[in-house]
């Protein structure tokens, strides 16, 4: 998805932890990675496998990202593409559901200590409740489009954001709390938190043209495909059909290829946060 060339994102509330050392922890490789992918990337705990490496974290000064003021900024570069994006999400959010207060977004390298505690770059990006900030290393997108399998583009990317912006919102919901319950496998709270969240993406993207500054172009339908890729390479099914060879539906925490496009689907053309109740839904392949 595109910004307008002259669309003013300077109010966007991301910002680059500075300092810090990049690249693969001590001990990565395979058995790391299989382990950042368990965690699924988009909304696990960080606290699954916080200390497994051996990164500095990034220094705990925030720089702002005083460079990207316009859209033609997040159209060129990847930081201010999360900061644009997270003022649209701002805008809509704040329109859609006020109790809740805007969240930021902190891109770091390498590893990052946060109020959920330290965390690499190999949990992926993820939301932290206690701080309620959004975690990123753009690297991910990278990962994403590489080892998972996603097609790319910008919507792709941008996706990711929405889902985690999403997981801010069920904080303030309470839906988060399903997450916790300690369950897992294919109707559980915790896959059902994943596919809200997906939805909520989907239906910020139908309406991110149209609301507050109005700072995005409405999507193409490549754009679109850009971002179901993105939602169907981090499926449970096609992650663990990637790294173990067979799919366990039993395990699953956050929702099958299928389950993810059809909730971001469902958000997408409903245009309505509303009707991405899967919590309550009697099977969450009532999309």
């Amino acid at each position: 998805m595109t910004f307008r060339e002259n669309a003013n994102i300077g109010a966007g509330r991301a910002s680059r932890r500075g300092g810090g050392g990049g690249g693969m922890a001590v001990g990565g490789g395979l058995g790391a990675l299989l382990l950042a992918l368990v965690v699924m990337l988009f909304g696990g705990d960080p606290g699954a496998i916080l200390g497994g490496g051996q990164q500095t974290p990034s220094s705990a000064e925030n720089v702002d990202l005083a460079e990207c003021t316009s859209g033609a900024d997040a159209n060129e570069n990847r930081d201010c593409r999360v900061k644009g994006a997270m003022l649209s999400l701002e805008q809509y959010w704040t329109q859609t559901y006020e109790r809740a207060e805007p969240t930021q977004a902190i891109i770091f390298s390498g590893a990052v200590d946060t109020q959920c505690g330290q965390a690499s770059s190999q949990v992926g990006p993820f939301y932290c409740p206690v701080d309620e900030t959004i975690y990123l290393d753009t690297g991910f997108f990278d990962q994403l489009e590489g080892q998972l399998g996603a097609d790319g583009g910008t919507l792709g990317e941008m996706y990711v954001i929405a889902h985690e912006y999403g997981h801010h919102i069920q904080n303030y919901t309470g839906a988060l709390r399903a997450s916790q319950q300690g369950e897992q496998g294919p109707e559980s709270g915790a896959v059902r938190v994943e596919l809200q969240a997906d939805c909520f993406a989907g239906a910020w993207v139908a309406n991110a043209s149209t609301t507050g500054d109005q700072l995005l172009v409405a999507p193409t339908q490549e754009e679109i495909r850009s971002a179901l890729s993105a939602a169907a390479a981090v499926g449970d099914d096609s992650i663990q059909e990637r790294m173990q060879g067979q799919v366990t539906p039993h395990t699953w925490t956050h929702g099958s290829s299928e389950q993810r496009m059809g909730w971001f689907m469902r958000g997408y053309e409903s245009g309505e946060a509303n009707q991405c109740d899967v919590l309550n839904a009697a099977s969450v392949d009532d999309y």
